[in-house]
């Protein structure tokens, strides 16, 4: 179905680099999607020239046809067909993928990468992520959808941001001792939102995901951020490990905030497990949401006792801010399904 030259002996021992151009929309669509269907490979998407670009990276040179086949399964054979396989040298492929990457603002939030470390203003809540770390850099809707939620949260709430790393790193971090809010990130990824929570509120912040790989990641992102010593990450499918159990965690009742961004699936079947862990008034953010199915998981939250406070559509993701129970719920989670990770 899908023709393919031969590799030279000298690509065969190179890395292998998928790449479709293509516009904003659809790459940020496959840049959602083809990590899921890519777990061996490391996916990126970025602004090149007057277009945007989609890699696929492979340490190993994949079998062309395979991967050819999976991607038209998943975005049809047009899409398949437009992909071009290209060798590339290890050292190389994450520079190529960062050099388009422009930094992101939502609020009073900016993510980036190290390459634009010198160029954010100093009245600005930075957060640097590399994209060789993967799961998410914070381009994608979803996550900035996120961001404007908590920053528009905190607003209204009038907390104090922590903006230098030092002075996230230290209890408090300044004249004022640290909030006691706590957050809970589900199918954190590289860790944004639990990071940005912590800089911003002085908040603990508890970040999950499923995959390990992720897990670390983040906890490198964190440190990284100087927000070790208020953001712990843990593995967990679904919320039936213990150790997101709210009042272990916090010591002082369930979370004030709850993201998660994942998928319409997955956020159906944790609703019963977060709306036991959202604190009575709280706030549920959730993400990963075409508009299609934005109603269908607004249902199952209103099911559970959670009111929609507000939605904000951006770049064709939709993000619902809900208000948790007015009534407290026990704080023990029965759900455990599992959860992918943002």
């Amino acid at each position: 179905m899908f023709g393919d030259d031969p590799l030279t002996a000298d690509e065969a021992s190179a890395a292998i680099v998928a790449r479709l151009a293509t516009d904003r929309a659809r790459a940020q669509k496959l840049a959602d999607l083809l990590p899921e269907e890519f777990e061996e490979a490391a996916v990126a998407a970025y602004e090149c020239g007057p277009q945007w670009c989609v890699d696929i990276h492979f340490a190993a040179p994949p079998d062309q046809a395979a991967v050819r086949a999976r991607l038209a399964a998943l975005a049809g054979d047009e899409t398949a067909t437009a992909f071009r396989f290209e060798p590339i040298a290890m050292r190389d492929w994450v520079a190529a993928s960062l050099a388009g990457l422009t930094p992101v603002e939502a609020g009073r939030f900016i993510v980036h990468g190290a390459h634009d470390r010198d160029r954010i203003p100093v009245n600005r809540i930075a957060i640097e992520i590399e994209a060789a770390l993967a799961f998410g850099t914070g381009h994608h809707g979803t996550t900035r959808g996120c961001l404007l939620a908590l920053d528009r949260l905190l607003k209204m709430q009038g907390p104090r941001p922590c903006r230098r790393k030092a002075g996230c790193a230290r209890a408090g971090g300044g004249r004022r001792p640290a909030r006691r809010t706590a957050v809970l990130d589900i199918g954190t990824g590289s860790g944004v939102l639990a990071i940005a929570a912590a800089k911003a509120a002085r908040a603990r912040a508890l970040g999950s995901d499923i995959d390990p790989v992720a897990v670390q990641a983040a906890r490198i992102n964190a440190r990284h951020n100087g927000a070790g010593a208020l953001v712990d990450i843990t593995q967990a499918a679904g919320l039936g490990a213990s150790r997101l159990a709210a009042r272990r965690f916090t010591e002082r009742g369930p979370y004030a905030i709850v993201f998660a961004n994942i998928l319409l699936g997955p956020l159906t079947r944790l609703a019963p497990g977060v709306a036991r862990l959202a604190a009575p008034g709280g706030r549920v953010i959730l993400s990963g949401l075409l508009p299609g199915h934005a109603n269908a998981a607004l249902a199952a939250y209103q099911s559970c006792g959670l009111r929609l406070a507000w939605r904000l559509t951006l770049e064709g993701w939709v993000t619902l801010v809900l208000t948790g129970p007015h009534s407290a719920r026990p704080s023990s989670p029965a759900a455990s399904a599992s959860v992918s990770r943002s």
